[in-house]
């Protein structure tokens, strides 16, 4: 449940209310006394003497709405003609679509897209199998795949309950870059037949996005697909966090004047993405990152609650070996990175803080503490969330980065790659902009995503994973 109203749980309100003066006004007043946010108010018409009116208002959670309706319907004289949930409404029969690139009007236009001209190009093809990369789809197309098994923060509930967020996915692939993606829900959560199915279907991708695969399996099958294929695999509930946790942590550190390679960082999460974000800022120059799960502190030795990647953890973090539960070790810490859940800090902790913390506390939809609490006790703050500055959002990272990695052909999307990315999406802030509610920038700049590619097309060039050297420019998959 979100604290202030916002659009995703808007809805439209058609109500036929009496000509005379003042009968909207008691409407709003109802809607206001309830906690609604009320936004676009027009007349749709006239019937049996009385005025169509459409509200639009933003509820805080679906009770609410249905609260502000409720009240609404028993006003006297107000007749409630129909509620539209207005987010359902934007996903009546889905969110993307398949369109043609070229016009197929005339004899010739089908002879040429399909038979008979269509096999020059199928043999073509088969001669020299990387003519499929400026031939077909694969230069431009990426697979959103999931297993439905770790979606949002609403976890394991399924391959169809997750397709709308894939669609979503696709969305901003398009929109921020230029770049065709399609979702790909699998209905099996066996990472064996996962890698089986990504890999045989992979022909007709230049890359693939994994999404919402929960850990650790999530780890197994991002390697052996990386392994596997030609083309690059990014799991971006790990890397993409973690690009733009990095990004923001170069420029909050800049306002406080503290190196990376002095910072005492607290990691609350040790999953896909607090694993990924830890090594991450490893590979940037912090030394000292200390990850807490439910059992605490992790450290080398400790035998509770370990797998795989805890264990490579404990080798490689927390130099100190300290140990206790987050509030103790977060004792003296300049950073807190929540991915965790709900709750997790208090004000006290704060205080225990180094001067000038820096607190992202990510969990979604409600963070580690909220900023209301922090007020005041740190630098920056950043969270997950739109409605509160500071935002750590994916999609400050991967439309970039696969555009960059298309457009040069690249392999696979490694290391340099990644802290490029996060170097370009924070020097799109310069250093006389920067401020506690502003160290990264909007995810609608459109300068972001351009950045993230040149810098991504320049580092895979020079770490020698690129099969092609583009331009920078020619994105949006229109170069040869």
């Amino acid at each position: 449940m979100s604290d202030s109203p916002n659009a995703s749980y808007s809805f439209t309100l058609r109500v036929k209310l009496p000509t005379r003066a003042g009968s909207l006004g008691v409407v709003t007043t109802a809607i206001g006394a309830d906690g609604g946010d009320i936004g676009a108010i027009d007349i749709v018409g006239f019937a049996d003497g009385c005025m169509l009116r459409d509200i639009t208002v933003n509820a805080t959670s679906s009770p609410h709405a249905e609260r502000i309706v409720g009240s609404v319907r028993r006003l006297p004289e107000v007749d409630v003609v129909n509620v539209s949930d207005r987010t359902f409404l934007m996903h009546l029969g889905g969110k993307i679509e398949v369109v043609s690139r070229v016009p197929l009007k005339t004899r010739d236009d089908l002879s040429m897209a399909y038979t008979p001209g269509v096999a020059r190009i199928c043999e073509a093809i088969h001669r020299m199998p990387e003519k499929a990369f400026t031939l077909t789809i694969k230069r431009n197309t990426v697979a959103v795949v999931t297993d439905g098994t770790a979606v949002l923060g609403l976890g394991d509930i399924g391959p169809a309950a997750a397709l709308p967020v894939m669609e979503g996915k696709a969305m901003l692939f398009k929109e921020f870059a230029g770049v065709d993606a399609f979702p790909i829900c699998l209905s099996t959560r066996d990472p064996d037949e996962i890698v089986r199915t990504v890999k045989a279907m992979a022909t007709g991708f230049g890359g693939i996005n994994l999404e919402d695969i929960s850990a650790p399996r999530c780890f197994e099958i991002e390697e052996r697909l990386q392994q596997e294929l030609d083309i690059p695999v990014f799991h971006d509930d790990q890397h993409g966090t973690a690009v733009v946790v990095l990004a923001a942590l170069m420029n909050a550190t800049k306002l406080v004047g503290k190196p990376l390679d002095s910072l005492k960082v607290v990691v609350n999460g040790v999953g896909a993405a607090g694993v990924a974000c830890s090594k991450i800022i490893l590979a940037a120059g912090v030394r000292n990152v200390i990850g807490c799960d439910r059992e605490g502190a992790i450290y080398a030795g400790r035998k509770e609650d370990m797998n795989d990647s805890k264990i490579w953890y404990a080798e490689n973090t927390n130099p100190f070996g300290e140990r206790g539960r987050v509030h103790h070790v977060l004792k003296g810490a300049d950073v807190f990175l929540g991915l965790s859940g709900p709750g997790v800090l208090t004000a006290a902790d704060l205080k225990n803080m180094a001067m000038d913390p820096i607190v992202f506390a990510m969990a979604n939809p409600v963070p580690e503490i909220m900023p209301e609490q922090a007020a005041g006790l740190v630098a920056v703050m950043a969270t997950g969330r739109s409605d509160y500055p500071n935002q750590i959002n994916n999609v400050l990272c991967f439309p970039g980065i696969f555009r960059g990695a298309l457009n040069c052909r690249a392999s696979r999307i490694n290391e340099p790659m990644k802290l490029a990315a996060a170097g370009a999406i924070a020097a799109i802030i310069q250093d006389h902009e920067l401020h506690p509610e502003y160290i990264v920038p909007s995810v609608f700049d459109k300068r972001v995503a351009e950045a993230v590619a040149h810098a991504v097309e320049d580092a895979a060039t020079a770490s020698g994973v690129a099969r092609r050297v583009a331009g920078h420019g020619e994105g949006h998959g229109e170069s040869g």
